[in-house]
């Protein structure tokens, strides 16, 4: 470094408070072949327990060096009374696109996934986000929206009309071939959202467990609501994981602690309990005790319980003749009504992947979870109530999901880890200060404490400040013949 350039670091140096500075030495954007040193942080990295102050060197995307020794480079970021973290894994994220991909990032997500549900078809999803994704972006390939194109309905009927057909067999082995079809476009497993497709007998959600299992690809499943199990919220549980024993698929049960409610402790034994007879079974929750879908959904047929509801765009709670109305009209709606309890004991439960659910934002209205899960996670039930260890909540979103996914997807192999070799996907907070802000009225709030996030090397918050026109993520593709 020459006179002139160290002279400038230390102006810049000079003429910020806060410890944690981004300093454009050279260049003003991420360049090919520019180097990114993170000074002075207190790296965490669950996957090998490393937990010291130590300093990251990053080129072209990837960590290079990990030491004591101060590294030169291009840029630099003190990361003095910092943590340094693997980039959080969202294995549940809805939003797809860049506002909501902006919020998730202002929460330490590096990269976000629609698997519960997922898409199709595939390889347009893909194509579309290319080169304009803030997040590294995947996707299942999605049961309902295939069972909608399956029965030539539009893409947007998926949840209603198409969701009440049932399939004859021939329709039923075309719409097989068009999961195959998605998932041979790079989809992440297949997605399935068994309470939206309630004319979907047992025979067919078998099937697709049976292809998954020939694909080489785990399930996401919503399994089917209690209400269409006469009140039995065990019996669809009992049906996934017996699918996935028959078949041998892998199988991943999406927010237990929505669909499980009371019940969730008596499932997550089950689960372990199906793990230990040799099940590939995994599921995941997030820290808020209100759920959210579309009101126009079949989940909501034959509703009664409208106080627990909350209208999305209004903030309203519903009456009979006010949700009668926003079903014809369909959008976003808040199923408020479970327990603080019960949410915390499985926060706590270390087998839990911690996924947000989060959905779009749409007018700068969503649910908070979309905003806010990561930083809730570690500023209120670590930090606060001190009912995980940071080490224990990092883990549960970086390296679980990244292992959870990685016998199918390579690109796994090289995140939720803050290792030498590894992508440099990496979130920077402060532990004494973070904290989510988003609330059910006002969920268009950034958590606090959230300074740096990198996406292969790429800052989208700096200095605690989220970019506008910065686009590093990539495609996360399941690989071909797994």
């Amino acid at each position: 470094m020459n006179c002139f350039l160290l002279l400038r670091s230390m102006v810049l140096k000079n003429l910020f408070s806060k410890k944690a500075i981004l300093i454009s030495l050279i260049f003003p954007l991420q360049v090919v072949g520019e180097t990114t040193s993170i000074l002075n942080g207190r790296v965490m990295d669950p996957a090998s327990g490393m937990n010291k102050v130590a300093n990251v060197l990053i080129k072209d995307g990837r960590i290079t060096a990990i030491s004591s020794k101060n590294f030169r480079a291009d840029r630099v970021i003190d990361a003095s009374g910092l943590v340094v973290a693997p980039g959080f894994i969202d294995l549940h994220a809805h939003g797809q696109d860049a506002v909501s991909n902006r919020f998730q990032a202002g929460d330490g997500v590096t990269t976000a996934l629609e698997l519960e549900i997922g898409v199709y078809p595939v390889a347009p999803w893909y194509k579309q986000r290319q080169g304009k994704a803030v997040l590294n972006y995947g996707t299942s390939s999605g049961h309902p929206l295939a069972r909608a194109a399956t029965l030539d309905a539009a893409s947007g009927d998926a949840l209603t009309s198409a969701a009440y057909k049932p399939l004859g067999e021939e329709q039923r082995l075309l719409l097989l071939e068009l999961i195959r079809e998605g998932a041979n476009d790079g989809g992440i497993g297949i997605g399935m959202g068994i309470t939206y497709t309630p004319a979907a007998d047992r025979r067919e959600i078998l099937s697709v467990f049976e292809l998954a299992a020939d694909l080489g690809r785990p399930v996401f499943v919503h399994m089917r609501s209690e209400k269409f199990s006469n009140g039995d919220r065990l019996g669809p549980l009992q049906e996934v994981l017996s699918n996935a024993m028959i078949t041998g698929a892998s199988l991943h049960v999406v927010h237990i602690n929505s669909s499980m409610g009371d019940d969730a402790q008596t499932a997550l034994s089950m689960i372990r309990r199906a793990r230990k007879q040799g099940v590939d079974v995994t599921s995941e929750n997030y820290p808020y005790t209100a759920g959210s879908t579309r009101i126009e959904s079949a989940l909501f047929d034959d509703w009664t319980d409208y106080g627990v509801l909350q209208w999305v765009a209004t903030g309203e709670r519903l009456t009979k003749e006010s949700f009668d109305f926003y079903r014809k009209t369909g959008g976003w709606v808040i199923i408020h009504g479970r327990s603080e309890t019960q949410n915390a004991w499985l926060i706590e439960q270390p087998d839990l992947i911690i996924a947000s659910d989060g959905i779009p934002f749409v007018d700068g209205l969503s649910h908070p979870r979309s905003a806010g899960t990561y930083s809730k996670i570690l500023g209120r039930y670590v930090r606060i109530e001190q009912r995980l260890t940071l080490m224990q909540a990092l883990a549960k979103m970086t390296i679980m999901p990244a292992r959870r996914l990685e016998a199918f997807v390579p690109a796994m192999q090289k995140k939720g880890r803050l290792q030498v070799g590894m992508d440099a996907d990496i979130t920077i907070f402060n532990p004494e200060t973070i904290i989510d802000r988003a609330t059910y009225t006002k969920p268009a709030q950034y958590s606090d404490g959230i300074e740096f996030v990198l996406v292969n090397g790429v800052p989208v918050v700096d200095q605690g400040s989220v970019l506008g026109d910065v686009f590093p993520g990539k495609a996360i593709r399941a690989a071909s013949g797994t």
